[in-house]
């Protein structure tokens, strides 16, 4: 259910912690000079000042106006604007902030884990690729990686305009995708790059949601036991402290050296601890106006696979529900090809990672970005970032724009025994399927009811593909893809690779790990 804007926004600021109030006006970082305004939309801004100061903020040709809480922090909605710019953003309280050379075009959230933080200079062709980035209506914001127990107000950071010096330290994903999508739109596109490497999806999300539901009390559980030891680390720390000040003052009223002082336990929660980089990395930017998300992240969380099914689906629904702004636009990249190719049919977590993910399309205006032909088998950080932008920008452009483009490749829609035959029916495959590189095609695994799978024949008919094995004689299942590195070439006539699948339902891996 969508909730009024204002409610949910103010909803948002009562949760972060407290900010000193000063005498002065003050945003948030990532509403800055060089920004980019989320075009058709309500565009919320907040910040702090004194209690029951008038603030009044001006874009364009919009205004509104509020009188900051007991607590300093107000909050106001403009009115949508439509695409273009630049115009000048004025905020007055007792004081003015200016902000100068803001746009009004498309906002992305670009998160998740290395993958995502790849950095265009580490990716394909970085000399030619950073040589080329002048886009001066793409801007750039990237967090600051930290992470926090509870949700913050603020974050470091600041909006560049995408020039060949600002670049090459910043998301090759989200730069491509950000990139297409300013040539296909033709209008400015704002990139908040948000990403820490290794991390696990539960860090993503809000602590009330993993709260709310009980399947995810053994993984709470594990980190509380891990809190209660910093806890007590603190506690010791502090008499050690308040020890070695009265030792420190002794020994100076007897003129002799002070006692080294204690060590201080580790500060922040680990970057795997639920909830941390919400709080700390996302928080800070709710509610600012966006277009949608994009996600690549998964590798942290293969090993448990099962629970990634609902797990992924909770933090989706948690984001939309944190910014208020409805069934936005959440776009991710599937797994890509990994690790050593496997020479028979075996289980693969990574391959029940990718099953999650395509699962996980069942929610509104999601839509994935396959990179199972793109992968490295001895690195987990493939470098061609530019193919996973280009497809991650046909699903925006598809379901963020009712543009007409194929940004699919086929995908499983249903299957039927024919005797000792399955044919597999696609859905996404209306110009055809193809062959990758011609005839046979690879990938297909087929099993009877003793569920031991074997490779398979395959071959293209219109638009289904019948699968069969001499070995097998009735069949009842089939896989395609699966596997951590499969060697795989269904491909529609867009060029996109078929998405993985299998037809039953049989327990694989990671059923039973929370």
């Amino acid at each position: 259910m969508r909730r009024p804007i204002v409610f949910v926004l103010s909803l948002a600021l009562i949760s972060f912690v407290s900010t000193p109030v000063t005498a002065d006006v003050r945003l948030p970082s990532v509403i800055g000079e060089h920004m980019v305004l989320q075009a058709g939309r309500p565009i919320p801004f907040w910040g702090w000042a004194d209690a029951g100061e008038k603030v009044v903020v001006e874009a364009g040709d919009r205004r509104a106006e509020t009188t900051a809480g007991a607590d300093g922090r107000w909050m106001v909605a403009l009115e949508a604007l439509d695409a273009g710019g630049p115009i000048a953003v004025a905020i007055q309280g007792k004081n003015l902030i200016r902000l100068e050379d803001v746009l009004i075009g498309q906002v992305w959230v670009c998160s998740g884990q290395s993958n995502m933080q790849w950095a265009v200079s580490q990716s394909k062709d970085p000399q030619k690729e950073i040589a080329e980035a002048n886009f001066p209506k793409i801007r750039l914001f990237s967090v600051e990686r930290r992470t926090a127990f509870e949700p913050q107000s603020d974050c470091k950071g600041e909006w560049a305009a995408c020039t060949p010096q600002t670049v090459p330290g910043f998301s090759a994903v989200a730069y491509y995708f950000g990139r297409k999508l300013h040539q296909e739109l033709d209008m400015p596109v704002g990139l908040i790059h948000t990403s820490w490497g290794g991390t696990p999806a539960e860090s993503w999300m809000t602590r009330a949601t993993l709260e709310a539901d009980p399947q995810y009390a053994p993984l709470l559980g594990r980190w509380a036991e891990m809190a209660k030891t910093g806890q007590d680390a603190k506690a010791k720390y502090e008499q050690e402290l308040a020890a070695w000040k009265d030792a420190a003052e002794k020994a100076k009223a007897e003129g002799k050296p002070a006692p080294a002082a204690p060590a201080p336990p580790a500060g922040p929660p680990n970057p795997h601890f639920p909830a941390s980089l919400y709080n700390a990395m996302i928080a800070p930017i709710v509610p600012f106006a966006i277009g949608g998300a994009i996600w690549y992240q998964g590798e942290s969380n293969a090993g448990r696979a099962y629970q990634y099914r609902t797990l992924f689906r909770n933090m989706i629904e948690d984001w939309r529900m944190v910014w208020g702004q409805g069934e936005f636009p959440f776009l991710f990249v599937q797994l890509a090809n990994f690790m050593a190719t496997k020479p028979e049919p075996a289980e693969s977590e990574w391959a029940e990672l990718r099953e999650a993910q395509t699962m996980t399309l069942s929610l509104p205006r999601t839509g994935m970005a396959l990179a199972i032909d793109i992968g490295e088998a001895n690195d987990i950080h493939p470098k061609n970032k530019q193919e996973v932008g280009r497809r991650l920008a046909l699903a925006a452009l598809a379901i963020g724009h009712r543009k007409d483009v194929v940004y699919s490749g086929p995908k499983y829609s249903s299957m039927d025994v024919e005797g000792t035959r399955i044919r597999i029916r696609f859905r996404y495959a209306n110009e055809g399927l193809v062959a990758q590189g011609g005839e046979p095609l690879k990938g297909f695994a087929i099993a009877g009811r003793d569920r031991k799978f074997v490779w398979a024949d395959a071959k293209i008919e219109g638009r289904s593909v019948v699968v069969w094995s001499d070995k097998v004689v009735q069949p009842a299942a089939v896989r395609y893809a699966w596997a951590d590195n499969p060697v795989a070439n269904l491909y529609n006539a867009a060029g996109l690779p078929a998405v993985p699948f299998r037809t039953d339902s049989w327990p694989g891996l990671t059923i039973a790990r929370q």
